[in-house]
This record gives C-alpha cells, sequence and structure tokens, in this order.
C-alpha cells in the first residue's frame, strides 16, 4: 500500500529493474510507485501465478500445493517471466520485473537489480492482513528455496550479484522509495564499471 498523502515524482530514465525478495519484504510497495514514477509497466511473479491458477481453474492454494508435487507449475512460471525479461530487456525502455528469482531470470538483461528483505518477524506483522498465514509464509519460503536449489541449483541465499540490498524495515516506504529512485536517478552507463555477473543457470533443464 503506498503512503496517504505522497506523491510520486517522474524519474526520467531507461532502465530496466527487477525487484526480488522475501515475502512481506516491500516490494510490491516498492514496484508499484517505481512503476508509476517511472511510467512504465510492472509485471510481478505473483501475478503470473494467478493467471496460470485462473487458466487453470484452480485457486492459489491448490495451485501452490501442486507446485511442491512437481515441477511443472515453477518452470512453467519461471518460462514466463524469463519471456517477459528477454522482451523488455532488448526493448531500451523503463520496465520493472517483480519475483523472487527475477534478477537471475533477467540476468545481464537487467540494469538494475535490487534486493529488499526485513527481519521476519517484520515481515510477519507485514502480511498479517492477507490470506496466507505467518506460518504458512515460513514454509513456503523454505519450500520455494529448496525447490530452486533442486531444480535450477539456484541458491537464493546467494546475493552478491545484486547491485542494491535494502533493509526496508529501517525506513517508510516513502524513504525505501527515494533510496532506489535516487540510485536510478543518478545512474550514467558512462560511469558505470562493471555489475557483479549473474550465476550462470540453465532454466531449461
Amino acid at each position: 500500500m503506498v503512503e496517504q498523502g505522497t506523491q510520486v515524482s517522474p524519474i526520467d530514465a531507461n532502465l530496466f529493474v527487477t525487484v526480488s525478495g522475501p515475502p512481506g519484504c516491500g516490494a510490491t510497495s516498492l514496484c508499484t510507485r517505481l512503476a508509476e514514477a517511472l511510467d512504465c509497466p510492472y509485471v510481478s511473479g505473483g501475478e503470473i501465478f494467478r493467471d496460470i491458477a485462473e487458466e487453470r481453474g484452480m485457486g492459489l492454494t491448490e495451485l501452490s500445493a501442486k507446485a511442491q508435487e512437481s515441477d511443472e507449475i515453477d518452470r512453467e512460471l519461471d518460462r514466463r517471466l524469463r519471456s517477459i525479461a528477454e522482451k523488455w530487456g532488448a526493448s531500451n525502455k523503463p520496465f520493472v520485473l517483480e519475483s523472487r528469482l527475477a534478477g537471475w531470470l533477467a540476468g545481464e538483461r537487467a540494469d538494475l537489480r535490487i534486493y529488499l528483505n526485513a527481519p521476519e518477524e517484520v515481515r510477519k506483522d507485514r502480511i498479517s492482513d492477507r490470506e496466507e498465514t505467518a506460518a504458512e509464509m515460513s514454509v513456503r519460503e523454505v519450500n520455494e528455496a529448496g525447490r530452486y536449489q533442486a531444480y535450477y541449483d539456484i541458491d537464493l541465499d546467494d546475493r552478491t550479484f545484486y547491485d542494491m540490498h535494502v533493509n526496508t524495515a529501517r525506513w517508510s516506504q516513502e524513504g525505501v522509495f527515494r533510496i532506489v529512485s535516487a540510485a536510478i536517478e543518478g545512474y550514467d552507463p558512462e560511469s558505470d564499471e562493471g555489475s557483479f555477473p549473474t550465476p550462470p543457470v540453465d532454466f531449461d533443464l
């Protein structure tokens, strides 16, 4: 939710930005504001997951349970997100992509890869009004980490390639937005001496 009474100042930049982090990290709030400021599209992994559920005539809980039984759902979700990343990575237009694997999926196509986090108790409190309980959130995090490791040999604890790490518990939504928007506005490709390489991942396995 965007804080009441705040105005989003336009950001003049053609950057492909990825945002990742665990449930309750504040990614949705940040991405919504970034997309508004950049005047660009914003796609989240959760949105694509809901699309898949609707196409299959399933509820989110039912689809989540099915995703734990085989790799079919995760791979379908990741294929769609990677296709989106490939399209916008080649467009030279601003775009915001958010998912647990957004930085991995976009790889070197992304101009700025952001990782958000907050202490677990803070994140649990933030999701208290959602359908998912705090206990379910914790279980989902462990399950997802295990599946990504098994499917793609991805270690979600490896965050070395992200350009920014922000503990969103230390600032308000407005403060987090200002930190990230300052990084975007201050980015100069001619002064860019290089990002950390994204670990190679074969999503077609």
